[in-house]
């Protein structure tokens, strides 16, 4: 078990001094704080109660921290997934997400187990990219009801469900809750300006360093409260609309469940599953950048499935790698898994010690702070940086962000990473060529009145490019066929069976079949397949020497 599942903070805790654990536990406090108001709301942005959040945050943060692959990432409620999670309580309600959680965490540590963590770097940017920008904007719309003040009792979760449900809504606005909402977020990006921490400035001490440290989003929630509170506002509050949230970790709780229902939601389970690894593993990739380490994808694949097993359990929802909370734990010093750790912790302190305060937390305000997530979340130069990229990137990064935004983001994963591999396939056969060498190249050999042909191969001969070996089959000389493979760098099962099919015909024909320059991974699939044994069971090494041994043979 030791062999493939260590822990970075197995790693970690070799040569652990006393100033570095003072340095994680007041990044882990810092963390702590910034996720104590985003835990809540991606909660209830998804559809649940706020404690679903701060339960996933704790136990979920805790586990990723670790058992984790990398040394400062911070794991809980992640804002991509609040589009999804609320689909699927619309759909299937609350114990199939239980279900689905869980199984995605299964699917998750079995992709660790394979080690198939690598693989997500696969997936294309104009995916990732598409994607990202349409869920923050299916974000930015859904808390569009609580930062207006709204009043609605279900609200839908398709694009323009949404939209006629916000429209019938108008009526119900409330200028209070509009009024917190705005002074929220202009004071978290105002905060953000003036005291958040910039790399061309010198280090802050005193007063201003402590600013720094405390996060906007923490500032603005601290003042809704208190206004509303103070002023007794006519708004919906964590306390009205949920009755608070509880001081203490649920239970276990284990739903019914069946085959057939594993069966009906294999959409969604694989949608958490592949969301929660992309998430993961780019906010791993980016921590990297930061404190100059290397995470190992299939460990932090396998914690985030144990997370995601464990967590829905006892009342949590979808976990994963959060870029803003992980950028936080750096920035404040965290360099071991000690400090997501903490995180966790204080996190669960909250719950005990301050649970009753919550209820006078104005969901306006909370709404404003999602709206400042979503809008940092998405990749929005991407669009007018659009122009420098040929039609395919375009037509790939728009068509998933529409479809996220309008249809579902399943299918526009889907769509995405379709429409990518036939663009690769297209390009790779395009940069896939052969050539005839003409007399010219070599009059002596060459100038056979036609009777020997030389073909230099270039690029990939697989499936999408086997006509470029068919187009020779159909203008076969009279002696010989030399193949010059050297500039060939891969050959599939499609391209062996094709030069197969090659050789057979020119065996029919009586004319002889010449390869040279196989090498690598070409010529392994040429002796694996029996190719060598249809030609001269030797691979020359180049084409003159094949020529002149054909044109000996000929005369003897």
């Amino acid at each position: 078990m030791a062999f493939f599942f260590r822990p970075k903070l197995f790693d970690s805790l070799k040569g652990y001094t006393r100033e570095q654990l003072g340095t994680d536990v007041a990044a882990g406090i810092t963390v702590g704080v910034v996720a104590l108001p985003l835990a809540m709301a991606f909660a209830i942005a998804s559809g649940l109660k706020p404690e679903a959040g701060l339960f996933t945050a704790i136990i979920a943060g805790f586990i990723i921290s670790a058992l984790g692959g990398s040394k400062v990432q911070i794991g809980g409620p992640a804002g991509a997934f609040i589009v999804i999670v609320y689909g699927i309580l619309e759909r299937y309600g609350l114990p199939n997400l239980i279900l689905a959680t869980a199984a995605s965490g299964v699917l998750l540590f079995i992709m660790g187990l394979l080690k198939l963590g690598t693989l997500i770097r696969f997936i294309p940017v104009a995916v990732v990219i598409g994607f990202t920008n349409g869920i923050a904007v299916l974000i930015m719309v859904s808390q569009a009801k609580d930062f207006l003040g709204l009043q609605v009792n279900n609200m839908p979760a398709d694009f323009f469900g949404i939209l006629y449900t916000l429209n019938d809504a108008m009526p119900t606005f409330q200028a209070p809750a509009f009024a917190l909402a705005c002074g929220s977020l202009t004071l978290i990006v105002l905060w953000q300006r003036v005291f958040a921490a910039k790399q061309s400035q010198a280090p802050a001490n005193g007063v201003r360093r402590m600013l720094q440290v405390l996060p906007g989003s923490i500032v603005a929630l601290t003042v809704a409260t208190l206004i509303a509170w103070g002023l007794n506002l006519p708004i919906e509050t964590i306390g009205s609309k949920f009755g608070g949230i509880p001081s203490e970790l649920p239970s276990f709780v284990w739903p019914e469940f069946s085959l057939a229902t594993l069966q009906h939601l294999s959409m969604p389970i694989i949608t958490l599953t592949l969301l929660g690894a992309i998430e993961s593993l780019l906010c791993a990739r980016i921590a990297d950048g930061l404190i100059g380490d290397r995470h190992n994808p299939n460990q932090e694949l396998m914690a985030q499935g144990v997370a995601n097993f464990v967590t829905p359990f006892f009342g949590g929802m979808p976990a994963t790698g959060t870029i803003a909370r992980t950028v936080t734990n750096v920035k404040s010093g965290g360099r071991s898994p000690v400090a997501g750790m903490v995180h966790a912790m204080v996190l669960l302190g909250v719950v005990w010690l301050a649970a009753p305060l919550a209820n006078h937390v104005p969901l306006a305000a909370l709404a404003a702070i999602l709206m400042f997530v979503a809008w940092n979340m998405g990749e929005w130069h991407a669009f007018t940086d659009l122009k420098q990229f040929r039609a395919p990137y375009r037509i790939i990064l728009l068509a998933v962000f529409l479809l996220t935004v309008m249809v579902d983001l399943t299918v526009a994963v889907e769509f995405g990473l379709i429409a990518s591999c036939l663009t690769f396939i297209y390009r790779i056969s395009s940069l896939s060529r052969v050539e005839k060498l003409k007399d010219t190249d070599s009059p002596s050999l060459l100038n056979q009145d036609g009777q020997v042909r030389v073909y230099r191969f270039y690029g990939a001969l697989f499936f999408g490019a086997v006509k470029m070996v068919e187009a020779i089959e159909d203008n076969l000389p009279q002696k010989a066929v030399v193949l010059d493979l050297k500039n060939l760098i891969y050959i599939d099962s499609s391209g062996a069976d094709a030069l197969v099919a090659l050789a057979q015909i020119c065996q029919k024909k009586h004319v002889r079949l010449m390869v040279c320059g196989l090498n690598h991974q070409p010529l392994d699939i040429a002796t694996r397949t029996g190719l060598l044994n249809l030609v001269d069971k030797h691979v020359w090494p180049d084409w003159p020497a094949a020529i002149e041994v054909a044109l000996l043979s000929e005369k003897s």
